[in-house]
């Protein structure tokens, strides 16, 4: 196959831990040819959707780890697959390169996850679909209304909607300290909604990321752990990953969403989950592989190239 990766720039990426090197290199070990582009590199003209996009060619050297064979502009339809992998923020220019990749699917591209699955499943929001598995939650811009899930509940997690890497996350202890700077700096003074969510003590047992690809459960979570003070397991956040069977919970959660989530075009799911609670459902660039993978041995990139071997099979014979 041709396999296009939108994604951050190539220079940017840690491949010791990068999934999306995980997925270029084992797609290569297969011998499938690896393209690359940035969102900003796609355009809409003369009725197509096309990008500047190079060929590349791994080298095994973890400090160059990529040659360009070649430069040119494609037509997103002349790809076997194209892979969404920029992360967020979800901001506006990621929504336009959402419908730019829409545009390309109508006219035959396959992108992978589906661009309206990504834009319809906010990464927070999403957990309302499945409010049984949900600690108690509240949306809302309402100041008041924030101030008095916090009365009820005395100790609280308030992040924007918006975020990734633990970035905005604060924790209000029963003695309400800050409640009122947290609530008016999130909230923008009542422009912006914000999330509460009473707080998950297990999360110093970690936040465990469980993977879903192609309707299937990975039977490992990389469980993220806070380090000293810090209330975020975020790897991002300086949290450590270690890598853990699913307990019955887990699974439970996750073979729940599974078809229903595989159904909307979503190829790869990263379910967050604390405890017994559901608290995210990341669809634009879940990770985690290579973590999973050096831990436990359970092969997650292989996993996956298999799902999209299976996928791309699976829409030829349907056009067909």
């Amino acid at each position: 196959m041709q396999i296009l990766f939108i994604a951050d720039p190539l220079d940017q990426f840690k491949i010791y831990k990068d999934t999306t090197f995980s997925m270029m290199r084992e797609a290569a070990r297969r011998g499938h040819r690896i393209f690359a582009c940035e969102p900003h590199e796609m355009a809409w003209q003369n009725a197509a959707v096309d990008a500047r996009i190079r060929e590349i060619r791994l080298t095994g050297d973890s400090n160059a780890w990529y040659d360009v064979v070649e430069t040119r502009v494609s037509a997103l339809t002349e790809f076997d697959a194209v892979l969404m992998r920029k992360d967020p923020p979800f901001d506006m220019e990621y929504v336009n390169a959402t419908w730019l990749l829409e545009v390309a699917e109508r006219a035959g591209a396959r992108v992978f996850n589906k661009p309206s699955a990504i834009r319809d499943h906010s990464e927070k929001m999403a957990i309302a679909e499945f409010a049984q598995f949900v600690t108690p939650t509240l949306v809302t811009r309402d100041a008041d209304r924030l101030r008095a899930f916090h009365a009820e509940h005395g100790d609280v997690i308030y992040k924007p909607l918006d975020g990734m890497g633990g970035t905005g996350v604060f924790r209000i202890g029963p003695d309400g300290r800050n409640l009122g700077s947290v609530i008016e700096m999130l909230g923008e003074y009542g422009a912006s909604s914000v999330m509460a969510q009473r707080f998950i003590p297990e999360i110093v047992l970690g936040d465990k990321r469980i993977l879903v690809i192609g309707g299937q459960v990975v039977p490992h979570s990389l469980a993220r752990i806070p380090q000293g003070n810090e209330v975020r397991g975020n790897l991002a956040a300086g949290g450590v990953g270690e890598a853990r069977e699913l307990s019955a919970r887990d699974r439970q959660i996750a073979e729940t969403l599974a078809p229903i989530l595989l159904a909307r075009g979503l190829l790869l799911v990263g379910l967050d989950v604390i405890g017994d609670c559901l608290t995210e459902v990341n669809v634009t660039s879940p990770t985690c592989f290579q973590e999973i993978t050096d831990q436990t041995g359970f092969d997650v990139p292989k996993m996956f190239v298999d799902a999209l071997e299976r996928a791309v099979q699976g829409d030829a014979r349907s056009a067909g």
